[in-house]
């Protein structure tokens, strides 16, 4: 007797699929593959059962009697493994979530706080994108986001507002030898300055509420990432004044200490931004609870 393993699953689909598209190139592009396989699995089984099952006349292609009684017989449990696939499938879908915010806070909060994130919701796998900018989230296979800006450019999307933008000082502490007074700091010491588009307005904001001139750029610190200019001032290379929220953890730490009263950058804020069709979805709603916890403990 025969072993049904003989009968590979892939020629029993693409039975049922020529069967009910009566079509070699109809089911060919129902199943993603090529005419040649589709046709090559019909000979196979056929092959295998030693009968035919269609009537071939030019390009049509219909089931004879022995093909209609097989279909019958495995076309519905077919269905069934089919949906059974599927629903497991969609279910560990639907606990995959696709997150973008910017790579600093990814680096800078993020990374710091998966261990809580696993402990909180160990089901949830977080898959993290680093979009900047005004983009289309279902697009880009985006589930859910954490804006740091502001909302113009995201009216299409459900936005809570999270946190206020903090600008702060930060120093190692054997730079700032217990000093705390950062005009004096910064007078005394480098100015670390970050020049992309998005971080090179942050001491412009910082100096115009302290009152105080711009440091030149000349004859200071200049860095590309926020990352890089966090390790230098970890490392005694001058001050910094960068977003609080980013360098929260090497504060906690030890690693660095912020001089001064923090000020509020008007230009940014943070939210949580998915579609409204998505709060629907529990597991969105389980991420937004946490994120909305972690960021209040940020600023406790």
């Amino acid at each position: 007797m025969k072993k049904l393993t003989s009968a590979p699953l892939k020629s029993l689909y693409a039975f049922v699929a020529v069967a009910e598209t009566q079509s070699m190139t109809k089911a060919a592009d129902q199943l993603h593959v090529s005419h040649s396989a589709v046709s090559q699995s019909i000979k196979s089984l056929e092959s295998y059962l030693g009968q035919t099952l269609f009537n071939r006349t030019g390009r049509n292609i219909t089931l004879n009697a022995l093909g209609r009684s097989y279909y019958k017989r495995i076309a519905p449990p077919l269905e069934q493994i089919t949906r059974a696939t599927q629903q497991i499938v969609e279910n560990n879908l639907s606990h995959r979530l696709t997150l973008n915010m910017v790579n600093s806070l990814a680096m800078h909060w993020w990374i710091p706080r998966v261990h809580k994130l696993n402990q909180y919701a160990p089901n949830l796998d977080i898959r993290i994108s680093n979009l900047v900018g005004q983009f289309v989230m279902e697009n880009e296979g985006v589930d859910i986001a954490v804006i740091h800006g502001h909302t113009d450019d995201w009216q299409d999307y459900y936005c809570e507002k999270l946190a206020d933008d903090e600008l702060v000082m930060v120093a190692s502490p054997e730079l700032a030898n217990g000093k705390t007074d950062p005009i004096a700091l910064l007078e005394s010491h480098p100015a670390i300055i970050v020049t992309n588009d998005r971080r090179k307005h942050d001491w412009a904001i910082w100096c115009d509420k302290y009152q105080h001139s711009m440091p030149d750029p000349v004859n200071n610190l200049k860095f590309g990432a926020s990352i890089q200019a966090v390790q230098a001032a970890t490392r005694h290379l001058g001050v910094f004044v960068t977003h609080r929220i980013f360098v929260r953890e090497e504060v906690n730490q030890g690693y660095l200490v912020e001089v001064g009263e923090p000020v509020l950058n008007p230009n940014q804020k943070f939210y949580f931004a998915c579609q409204p069709s998505k709060l629907k979805n529990e597991n969105i709603l389980l991420i937004r609870n946490w994120i909305r916890r972690e960021f209040s403990l940020s600023y406790e």
